[in-house]
C-alpha cells in the first residue's frame, strides 16, 4: 500500500513539470522566435535602419559645419597651350588669367563658376584663300575669354599619407563657352573675327593650405575639347602650293592654372 501511494505521488509530479519542460524546449528550438519579436512596437528593422541613416547624417552635417569650408574666391594665374594645327598656328602669350567662385555641398563635392582669359597671336606671311589679295594677313592676335561651369569631386584622403591629405586633391568636370576674338594687327581695315564655341574641361587639381579653412594655393590641369568657330575652316589654307597655311584648326586646349585661394 505504501508503495502504491510514493508511485502515485511521482506520477502527479511528472505531469506537474512535463508541459512546462516540453514548451521551453520547442520555444528553444523554434527557428521564427526573433522573427516574431521584430513584429512587436520598437522592433522594427526598417525603423532601426532609418534612425542609423538619420543620425549619421546629423553627425555628418555637423562635423561638416564645424570643419568644413563653404565658399571660395578663386584668383588664377597659368597658361593655356594647344596641339593639332592650333598648336603649330598659335604663339601663347602668357599668362592666363582666370577668376572663379566655389561652392561647397559637402566634404568631398563643390561646384563652381568662373571666367578664364588668355591671349595668342597667329603670323601668316603668304597669301591664303581667306585672304587671296597681297599684302598677306601678317599678324593676327587672338583672345580667348571662356565662361564656364563647374563640378569638383574631392578624394577621401583619410586612410592616404599626410603628404597627400594636406594637399586636398580632386577631380574636375567643366561645361565651357569660349568667346574668340581674331584681330589683323597688319591688316587694320579687315574687321575683327568674332565667333564662339561650346567646350568642355576635364582635369584633376591640388590645394595646399597656407592657413585651414582660411586660404590655400591651388594647382589645376585641365584638357578641354572645344567646338571652335574656325576649327574647320580652310580660309587660312595657302594659296599656291608650298605657301605657308593651314588647312584647318583643329586642336585641343589644355591648362595648367596656379590660384590663390580664399575661403570663408
Amino acid at each position: 500500500m505504501k508503495n502504491r501511494v510514493i508511485f502515485f505521488i511521482l506520477l502527479l509530479s511528472l505531469g506537474a513539470i512535463a508541459p512546462h519542460k516540453v514548451f521551453a524546449q520547442e520555444a528553444a528550438n523554434d527557428i521564427f522566435a526573433a522573427d516574431d519579436d521584430d513584429l512587436n512596437v520598437g522592433g522594427d528593422i526598417f525603423t532601426d535602419f532609418s534612425e542609423d541613416v538619420e543620425n549619421a547624417k546629423l553627425v555628418e552635417d555637423e562635423r561638416f559645419y564645424r570643419y568644413g569650408r563653404f565658399f571660395s574666391f578663386n584668383v588664377s594665374l597659368g597658361l593655356t597651350n594647344f596641339d593639332g594645327n592650333r598648336g603649330i598656328a598659335y604663339e601663347n602669350q602668357p599668362p592666363s588669367f582666370g577668376i572663379s567662385f566655389t561652392f561647397f555641398k559637402d566634404f568631398q563635392t563643390a561646384l563652381g563658376l568662373g571666367l578664364e582669359f588668355s591671349k595668342h597671336s597667329m603670323f601668316l606671311k603668304d597669301p591664303v584663300l581667306g585672304f587671296p589679295n597681297d599684302p598677306a594677313p601678317g599678324l593676327i592676335e587672338v583672345s580667348m575669354l571662356r565662361a564656364f561651369i563647374s563640378y569638383r569631386y574631392y578624394i577621401e584622403t583619410a586612410n592616404l599619407g599626410t603628404a597627400i591629405t594636406y594637399s586636398n586633391p580632386y577631380f574636375i568636370g567643366r561645361m565651357e563657352y569660349w568667346y574668340q576674338t581674331n584681330k589683323y594687327v597688319d591688316q587694320t581695315q579687315l574687321p575683327k573675327d568674332i565667333g564662339g564655341g561650346l567646350g568642355f574641361g576635364l582635369g584633376f587639381g591640388l590645394e595646399f593650405p597656407i592657413e585651414l579653412k582660411e586660404s590655400y594655393v591651388g594647382l589645376e590641369f585641365l584638357l578641354h575639347t572645344v567646338n571652335f568657330p574656325d576649327k574647320n575652316t580652310a580660309k587660312y589654307s595657302p594659296k599656291t602650293a608650298g605657301g605657308y597655311g593651314f588647312e584647318n584648326l583643329g586642336g585641343n586646349a589644355y591648362s595648367t592654372m596656379v590660384s590663390y585661394v580664399f575661403n570663408w
